[in-house]
């Protein structure tokens, strides 16, 4: 029987169960809102924020890095007489560790525990920032940052899934837009800890200081507990195969919950036409997105110097007006998202970013440019507010880490190829060409979009 309630600040006034009733049947029972969430998600407010604020400062660990290296290699690449292609390696490096740390501790989640390995991926992210600081040789830096890379490629997909898991449907997407915020918060302190430290210290010193936010990020993942969700899938396989084993008829359904249990969870993103579907065109998405991304980021800074004359200052403005159109297109991603559901938010988003990426690159005065830029950063990296809650309810608990993990990490790594891809037809045919290509890139998502993703909104994860 449904039942109309009536929200008042946080409490709710919604008719008592039957087993609550007076016999005048006129008792009305009053629950508050947390109390209604805890109901759903197993989890209290406190608990909820507290995995929150691990998993945001987890991304943000994943900013701090690839900044701290930004800034570092000019330095490193002097100190051990790289030439550019040699110093790109260790970039590379870095990349080819993280899509390979992503794939393992996915799965390792879903097999032991989400916190379990979340402790494992920070440390070992840990350990090897502080041994960069010590590399006496290319080799020895090259070996450290793709060991480095390994812990760091955990972060993402793990913290997406145990915010999704922990925070009830009403606010997951801007729950995991919180999460992914992170990674801006992250960028901004390496900008800071640069400044600060490479002038006196040089390089070596500003990974040393960089073990610190991730001794951090560890500190803040003490006391938390696996999701409810992930203990109670874990205790139903565990009945299920008892039952079977005394010989007792299980239901379609619960034979299907106990097969998926003997599966390798990569399989289960592949186990059907549908699925297929469902995870090519979401790892299509995840693509794009960092595609985009390092396109963007990678280059822009080099037109606005080389083509439109802004000053290293300038630049710096540019580039703090840029992160804050992106962690406000963040927040408004996840805001629409609970609101309209997961398809049109990307949908309008992709549109607008193709729009912006064209029109930006024809831009010709400064302020134009410093405020296109903010509407560049809002519409083309607000979508990663998106991502973390899509992938969760596209999967169940047996594999949902893995899905996270591998499908954002193989995004990442088709990324990763975006500055050749651009850098080459800019070679060629201008940025103005590059570019147009780029916004090409985002409408195509948009049809892939429209014709392959399905609307998760309101889904019961299980």
């Amino acid at each position: 029987m449904g039942c109309i309630y009536i929200r008042i600040n946080d409490s709710v006034c919604i008719p008592a169960p039957r087993r609550g009733f007076l016999r005048g049947g006129k008792q009305m029972a009053e629950k508050t809102l947390e109390e209604l969430e805890f109901e759903e998600t197993g989890v209290t407010h406190k608990e909820r924020w507290k995995i929150m604020w691990a998993s945001i400062i987890g991304y943000a660990m994943d900013g701090l890095d690839v900044l701290i290296l930004s800034f570092a290699m000019a330095a490193i690449v002097a100190e051990f007489g790289l030439s550019l292609g040699e110093g790109g390696l260790i970039a590379t490096y870095t990349l080819i560790g993280t899509v390979l740390g992503g794939y393992l501790f996915g799965i390792m989640a879903d097999y032991v525990g989400r916190v379990h390995t979340f402790a494992v991926t920070i440390v070992l992210f840990s350990i090897f920032t502080g041994a960069c600081a010590f590399a006496d040789s290319a080799s020895h830096l090259e070996i450290f940052r793709f060991l480095a890379g390994l812990g760091l490629g955990g972060e993402y997909g793990i913290g997406m899934t145990l915010v999704a898991e922990t925070w009830p449907a009403a606010k997951r997407a801007r729950a995991t837009a919180g999460v992914a915020m992170g990674w801006q918060a992250g960028a901004v302190l390496a900008a800071v800890l640069a400044a600060a430290i490479m002038p006196s210290y040089g390089w070596r010193g500003l990974f040393l200081v960089g073990v610190a936010p991730a001794l951090l990020a560890a500190w803040s993942r003490k006391g938390i507990q696996e999701p409810p969700m992930w203990l109670k899938r874990k205790a139903l396989k565990k009945e299920l195969k008892e039952r079977f084993d005394r010989g007792e008829t299980l239901t379609e359904k619960e034979m299907e919950t106990l097969e998926a249990t003997h599966k390798f969870p990569l399989i289960l993103l592949f186990n059907s036409p549908s699925r297929i579907i469902t995870t090519v065109a979401l790892t299509i998405m995840t693509s794009v997105q960092n595609f985009g991304y390092y396109g963007i980021m990678v280059w822009l800074p080099m037109i606005l110097l080389k083509e439109h004359g802004l000053t290293t200052n300038s630049m710096a403005g540019w580039m703090i007006v840029t992160v804050i159109g992106m962690i406000a297109g963040i927040y408004v991603f996840g805001w629409l998202s609970d609101r309209l559901g997961r398809k049109k938010p990307y949908l309008l988003f992709y549109v607008c970013s193709a729009a912006m990426v064209y029109v930006y690159v024809n831009l010709g005065t400064p302020m134009a440019l410093l405020f296109g830029g903010a509407f560049l950063g809002f519409f083309c990296n607000g979508m990663m507010a998106g991502y973390g809650t899509l992938l969760s309810e596209n999967y169940t608990t047996d594999a949902r880490s893995t899905a996270q993990n591998f499908i954002f990490n193989t995004g990442r790594a088709v990324g990763g190829f975006a500055p050749v891809i651009i850098g080459t037809i800019a070679q060629n045919e201008g940025f103005g060409t590059a570019f147009l290509l780029l916004s090409g890139v985002y409408l195509a998502a948009a049809l892939n979009v429209l014709l392959f993703v399905k609307d998760t909104k309101g889904q019961e994860i299980e």
